[in-house]
Order: C-alpha cells, then structure tokens, then sequence
C-alpha cells in the first residue's frame, strides 16, 4: 500500500482520506472527486500514483461522509463541496507536510466546480488547477476570479461537456489551457487515454506547482 489512511476532523464531521507521500516532494495535490465517487476512485488513484513516482504528494478524501452520500443531492451541493474542501486543505496545511509545500487541486466531472470555487476562497494558497472530464461550468460565476493556472482535460467524445469547458475557458482569467484528447469519452476508459491523462497532469503540475 503506497498511501496511508487518515480521519480529518473538520468541524462537525470526520472525513476519510488517502495520503501518499513523496520523498522530496515537489508540491501537495488535492484531489475533489465527482458525484458518486470516493477516495477509491480507481482513476484518480491512478493519477496519484503517477504523481508520486514524478515526486508529488497527494490527498485523496471523502468530501461527504456515508450518511451525506445516501442523500442525492448532497453530491451536486457544490457550495457544501467546496466548503469541505477548503476545510480540509486548511487542515493539511496546518500539518508538518504541507506547511512549505505549494499546494495544487485535481478536480474530476464535479469536483472540478468544487476546486475552483474553493480555491476563489483560498486565493494564493492553491498555485495550479486540472481539471479532468470536469464541470467547470457550475463554477461560473467566479471563474474570473480564479488567476492560477488552470488546465482543463476532455475527451474528445464526450459532446456537450466540451462546449461547457470551452465557455468555462472563455471566463478564466491568467494562464489556462483547454486539452482535448481525441477519442476518449468521459471516464478515459479507452486504453491509454487516463496515461495521457496523468502525463498531461504531471507536467502542468511540475510547470506551475511552485512556491
């Protein structure tokens, strides 16, 4: 097991997370998984487990506890989403790992509204932004105040969600890139579309990952 299982208690509610740790870290990323998904995310954790063979950390965690999960509209809550996730990148930070560490947010479908709306909340703390398959569209209303790098993945197949990213990119202010990935649908479950997935993250993170 490369990771290490955490309770991060933030105000009312514990949540479950994932913690791998690189040696000589180059930056921690957060990641904010989308509805119906969890810690276990296979694809996000097989992002993380890139990003920690090129020196990055990683914090993967249940953004609704399993009672919150049950109710259906709590997984579209992304006010209660980016709430939890500025409580908990405030946590970390306040741990031994994260106190010199520049901190990044790795958002897939709707968790990529989440991340960008906290990171609106946390300014300069968060220094880069992917998004994967994401919905940054339902983050729009503050998307001009987001000036971090900003990287949105998409899969060529996946319709409307490209037109919803492209509005989202027109509203981005400071550094940002749209990827299409020609013949991957939503999930990036074609073989070999989440490597080049993780590959695009590894380098917009080493890029722009920095203190």
């Amino acid at each position: 097991m490369n990771y290490k299982t955490l309770d991060i208690p933030i105000e009312e509610v514990t949540l479950k997370g994932r913690l791998r740790i690189a040696k000589q870290q180059k930056g921690l990323v957060i990641f904010s998984h989308g509805s119906g998904s969890s810690r276990m995310s296979s694809r996000n954790n097989y992002v993380a487990d890139l990003l920690l063979k090129e020196g990055f950390s990683s914090l993967l965690f249940d953004l609704l506890t399993q009672t919150e999960d049950t109710l259906y509209e709590n997984r579209f809550n992304i006010d209660l989403l980016a709430q939890r996730l500025v409580r908990v990148t405030r946590w970390i930070c306040d741990q031994d790992i994260a106190k010199t560490t520049p901190i990044g947010f790795f958002g897939a479908s709707t968790g990529a509204a989440s991340a960008l709306k906290a990171a609106s909340f946390l300014g300069t703390t968060i220094k880069a932004i992917v998004s994967r398959g994401g919905r940054p569209d339902l983050a729009a209303p503050i998307l001009d105040q987001i000036h971090c790098p900003t990287l949105l993945i998409v899969g060529g197949d996946d319709g409307v969600v490209i037109t919803l990213n492209q509005k989202a990119y027109d509203l981005l202010k400071g550094t940002k890139k749209l990827e299409i990935i020609e013949g991957a649908s939503h999930l990036f479950s074609e073989p070999g579309k989440l490597e080049i997935v993780a590959e695009l993250t590894y380098a917009w993170f080493t890029k722009y990952l920095k203190s």
